[in-house]
């Protein structure tokens, strides 16, 4: 299985990965959106920084996923809307990640060119929300595992 096809989930069916089949949450969302709310347990690394002057790549995004997670790591990747997650995913598969899956829609909901609400999000599809990171899972803490030398 080992083709660059990407496996996209709704946000149900990754709320069944991570339950039955022991998937962790990657939100690649930058941490204000994270810290307003985020899919329970789920980590949060950017592939873009909020700045002042709007989104900005975050260079380091692929090796900092590669200090807190194991190449065969099962991580279901989610954002805003569904860009974001798409970018992350296929970098990740690039760099040898099987497991991974894109989370469409992201946590709001992946919307048409006039803004109408195509697919629910994580939110709006009534699952659990989460506003704090769960030990170890904040990109503050992340950011600072990796593993020096």
């Amino acid at each position: 299985m080992h083709t660059m096809s990407i496996k996209r989930v709704s946000p149900q069916e990754a709320k069944v990965l991570m339950e039955a089949e022991g998937y962790v949450y990657l939100d690649v969302r930058s941490v204000p959106e994270f810290e307003a709310g985020h899919p329970p347990g789920a980590y949060n690394i950017p592939i873009a920084h909020m700045t002042s002057g709007g989104m900005r790549p975050n260079a380091n995004f692929l090796a900092e996923v590669a200090s807190a997670f194991s190449k065969d790591a099962k991580l279901v990747v989610g954002c805003k809307a569904g860009g974001r997650s798409l970018r992350a995913v296929q970098a990740l598969m690039q760099t040898d990640y099987e497991n991974v899956v894109d989370q469409r829609a992201g946590f709001d909901g992946a919307r048409d060119s006039f803004g109408q609400l195509q697919e629910a999000g994580w939110q709006r599809a009534g699952l659990d929300v989460a506003v704090e990171a769960e030990p170890g899972r904040s990109y503050g803490e992340l950011k600072g595992s990796g593993k020096e030398g």
